[in-house]
């Protein structure tokens, strides 16, 4: 069945482009359904490489390491923002700041467990209260509240200069047989959900509607054996997914010898359990079940597609695809997201639909944040002030109004949860991409030219200091990034040692069951001294000393 996918999508190309033409010239009260799928850990990175000369992705199986037919399809029939990030490549505070229009600064979205009130205005709801019918399915994960406690904790003493494994070992785990295609049956019930509701209810409105579909796939799964507080790093798949990937294909990513890397990223490889030895085959088999976890997040878009068009309202509704973050899989000797290199920041963003152009590829640099005034504006609903993002519709048609001030051709990521042990600020401007950390002064900050270190390994701060005061200064202008992470440190310790006291004579015990168990036993004494004397310091001042400890 899967092998017949690139027959009938060429057929179904040719039968839809001249309807995607024809809406262009609707009138300005057209308002378009809008559908928008948003999976999880889907890195972008992977998917330009699996581009040929041409610029094209064609269905012959010889010609990209994994076959991914429906995102080819948002491809040929829209618009491909090549240079897409997130603003903060972790699942709650990324999904927050696409929900709300706002950096996570802004909302205060710290990590996985601080993010958004549950009574905050999202796009959707300014769709709903201008006449849209809509519905929302799936992971959502937005609001504050969410993940486990070891995820929190991790979060909240990651100023602690100590250092302590929180993740499993990434792993793969093959599932099923050749006929097995729902692997990830929670996020295909879901899918099911949205693509009976298009069928049944969204067909028969009268009114335009919304639909978001948030998956999980392709996250990591649980590692069951480590326990209920266990971290993803299960990468599950089928034979039948697997048997979409070229493994022939499959690079190995170049790693930096660990006394070489930036004392950040050693910490979260470290944390993340990555710091020992893999073998060659490992890496690859890792990042094939990886890919065929992207084929299968695909067919559940290609479900959404198939639904839209079997209605007749594909004609009538714009499609956006997208990622809160993207996966490393082990590139830089992680896996997982919570960095700024490319694996992990850098999402899709795939929209089509009336009045966006066709097979557009376009370099502008972009983020979650500003599909908020961009659905806003397809949907003719007048967008509030006070957001980061700024509306892609002039870019994607040629009818839209052109803005009264040019959007920046920066984007900003933060990220201050757990597995990064200093809060980190990434601006990506033309070539050079600008990681600083914490106050700017006690963590040394990275420059990648990604025009010549598509790889991320060669860090030229040092020798730009000139390109590294003007990205600094273009970063100041839009947050005052020492002093966010001076909050970010206050806020940290006032939480712990709430949750501390809240557990009373409980608290040893817990904090010594946590995901850092097998350490942290190791060394009980020490690791709960060096907690208290991280909550009596202020300041940066222990900055320095946690880069001693690599």
């Amino acid at each position: 069945m899967y092998a017949m996918y690139g027959t009938w999508l060429v057929l179904l190309i040719l039968s839809q482009t001249h309807g995607h033409c024809m809406c262009q010239n609707r009138t300005t009260n057209f308002r378009p359904n809008i559908v928008m799928v948003m999976s999880d850990a889907f890195v972008f990175k992977l998917f330009i490489s699996l581009l040929l000369k041409d610029g094209r992705m064609t269905f012959d199986p010889g010609s990209r390491v994994v076959q991914l037919p429906y995102l080819n399809y948002l491809r040929e029939l829209g618009t491909v923002f090549l240079n897409a990030y997130t603003n903060s490549p972790i699942c709650c505070p990324s999904r927050a700041a696409m929900w709300s229009g706002r950096f996570a600064h802004l909302t205060e979205s710290w990590n996985n467990y601080k993010c958004l009130d549950p009574n905050a205005t999202t796009w959707m709801d300014m769709l709903q209260q201008n006449g849209y019918n809509t519905l929302s399915v799936g992971k959502l994960d937005y609001t504050s509240g969410s993940h486990s406690v070891s995820n929190r904790v991790e979060a909240w003493t990651r100023d602690v200069p100590f250092l302590l494994r929180q993740e499993g070992r990434p792993v793969t785990d093959l599932v099923g047989d050749a006929s097995t295609t729902r692997v990830m049956t929670k996020d295909w019930r879901t899918t099911d959900v949205a693509t009976q509701w298009i069928r049944h209810k969204a067909a028969a409105l009268s009114q335009p509607f919304a639909l978001y579909l948030g998956l999980n796939l392709p996250h990591p799964y649980v590692t069951d054996s480590l326990g209920p507080n266990a971290g993803g790093s299960t990468f599950r798949t089928s034979p039948y997914w697997l048997e979409k990937v070229m493994p022939e294909l499959i690079t190995v990513p170049k790693w930096l010898p660990l006394s070489d890397m930036h004392p950040v990223d050693y910490y979260s490889t470290f944390t993340k359990n990555c710091s020992g030895n893999f073998t060659e085959q490992e890496v690859r088999k890792i990042r094939a079940f990886y890919y065929a976890m992207c084929a299968e997040t695909d067919a559940m878009l290609g479900q959404v597609i198939s639904a839209l068009r079997d209605t007749d309202l594909l004609d009538t509704t714009v499609l956006l695809f997208t990622s809160d973050h993207g996966d490393l899989a082990m590139e830089h000797r992680q896996f997982y997201k919570m960095s700024m290199f490319e694996g992990s920041s850098h999402v899709p963003l795939l929209i089509m639909g009336p009045g966006v152009k066709s097979g557009l590829r376009l370099s502008q640099p972009v983020s979650l944040v500003d599909i908020y005034p961009t659905v806003l504006e397809m949907g003719g609903v007048a967008v509030p002030g006070g957001l980061s993002g700024h509306s892609l519709l002039p870019l994607l048609s040629q009818s839209a109004v052109r803005p009264t001030q040019p959007r920046p051709d920066w984007v900003l990521s933060e990220y201050h949860g757990c597995n990064a042990n200093a809060s980190t600020y990434m601006l990506r401007e033309g070539r050079w991409k600008y990681i600083t950390y914490a106050d700017g002064l006690s963590v040394p900050p990275q420059l990648f030219d990604l025009t010549v270190d598509k790889e991320e390994l060669h860090n030229v701060a040092s020798k730009f200091p000139d390109v590294c005061r003007h990205l600094d200064k273009l970063l100041r202008s839009a947050v005052d990034y020492p002093q966010v992470s001076q909050a970010i440190r206050l806020y940290n310790k006032q939480q712990f040692a709430a949750w501390r006291k809240s557990l009373g004579d409980n608290y040893t015990q817990v904090i010594a069951n946590l995901r850092w168990h097998l350490d942290w036993q190791e060394d009980v004494e020490n690791n709960e001294k060096a907690i208290d004397e991280w909550l009596m310091t202020s300041g940066f001042s222990s900055e320095k000393l946690k880069l001693s400890v690599f």
